[in-house]
């Protein structure tokens, strides 16, 4: 499985942890995040991630940014994505069985490295379940 990963200055210190995790487990990982901490503006790094998403270049991207929520709105400017913001455990399951989220955005300044490591295995192992689900998400592109 590929994943698309992409950050802001904010999340590159949990960019590192989580590119080595994905790594570990067998993940292929595209990296389209800056790999400093000096100020940069995020849409910069997200678009790339979600257009390998959305082209099938990735199974799933990851987006991490201050607050996540920047990062989360350019990643659903693209048709294909359905990027969920999340800052706790249930979200990020909800996000994956109910709307079959495709990019995970992470608020790096307000959960620890420990909870964004859990979000993205939560997200990654998390089946969406179909059913009356596929036909709300159906409706969400104009």
């Amino acid at each position: 499985m590929t994943i698309a990963i992409g950050n802001d200055h904010a999340g590159t210190q949990y960019k590192f942890e989580i590119i080595k995790e994905l790594e570990k487990k067998g993940y292929k990982v595209l990296n389209f995040g800056i790999n400093a901490e000096e100020s940069m503006d995020y849409p910069d790094t997200v678009h790339p991630v979600a257009s390998a998403v959305e082209n099938s270049e990735a199974d799933f991207g990851i987006t991490l940014c201050g607050s996540g929520n920047g990062a989360q709105m350019a990643a659903n400017k693209h048709q294909g994505i359905r990027a969920a913001l999340c800052w706790n455990n249930e979200l990020v399951a909800l996000a994956r069985a109910h709307n079959n989220a495709n990019v995970l955005s992470i608020p790096a300044r307000f959960i620890s490295l420990q909870q964004a490591l859990g979000f993205v295995d939560i997200f990654l192992t998390t089946k969406f379940e179909g059913g009356r689900h596929q036909a709300r998400i159906d409706k969400i592109p104009c």
